[in-house]
């Protein structure tokens, strides 16, 4: 996708934004020039503040999905034998709303950081796990069976065959879970904590009728879901250069 798409995207936003504000004609919605100017005004104090909060707590959540789903899906997927064990708990445990938990996580983590970061893990952690199980599962024992003729052992072949087939899938769970995981990330900080995004939004702002910089807030929101997007972009372009040809 071209900047300069995005960019004509952005505009269109504000544009229909501009054209919302002036027809509700109310401050629960102030036009979007206000709202520029409350974040500028607060990006540098309190707001700034939660949005590193935020940052660091979603950025920490998806590190450590990744790093537990991503094994563990390709060894499921690998193995018949564990995939036929594992698949019954997947399951039943994959369409259940894991942030029905977040009361119970609080009363055994805490209302720190730990609680936050584990809840958007946990639901991070079966949407990765089922895609890249899924993608290991379908690679072709013949493909395996080639590279294991020229001699390539488990080490070579995890890093020319499974990686390689596996990462695109990785990297698309990821694109679909930053949305996922910013979602939760609101919910999770709209109570029992004092710092973030959310708790900015739903307490500093909303609860004392700030619309501008309740605004401000969710532009801020917005656009850290957008970086971690634009990121796994990145990353695809440049660990999967073969998507591209």
């Amino acid at each position: 996708m071209r900047k300069r798409d995005v960019l004509f995207a952005g505009l269109g936003l504000l544009v229909a934004w501009q054209i919302a504000a002036m027809l509700v004609n109310k401050p629960v919605l102030p036009p979007p020039a206000d709202v520029l100017k409350a974040f500028a005004l607060s990006l540098p104090d309190e707001l700034g503040r939660h949005l590193l909060v935020s940052s660091l707590r979603v950025i920490a959540s998806i590190a450590l999905a990744v790093a537990a789903a991503v094994p563990i899906g390709l060894a499921i997927g690998l193995s018949p034998v564990a995939d036929r064990i594992a698949a019954p708990l997947i399951y039943l445990l994959y369409p259940i709303p894991k942030i029905v938990f977040l009361p119970v996580i609080i009363l055994l983590l805490g209302i720190g950081n730990v609680s936050k970061v584990f809840i958007i893990a946990l639901i991070l952690f079966f949407q990765i796990l089922v895609v890249v199980r899924d993608e290991a599962s379908n690679l072709r024992p013949e493909l395996i069976a080639s590279v294991r003729s020229l001699g390539a052992g488990r080490r070579a072949v995890f890093r020319f065959v499974y990686l390689p087939a596996c990462l695109p899938a990785v990297l698309t769970s990821l694109r679909v879970s930053v949305g996922t995981a910013i979602a939760v990330l609101f919910f999770a900080e709209s109570f029992a904590t004092t710092s973030g995004l959310g708790y900015y939004i739903i307490v500093e702002t909303w609860g004392r009728l700030a619309y501008a910089e309740m605004y401000a807030g969710v532009v801020a929101m917005s656009l850290l879901g957008l970086t971690l997007y634009f990121v796994v972009d990145g990353l695809e372009r440049r660990l999967c250069p073969w998507l591209s040809v």
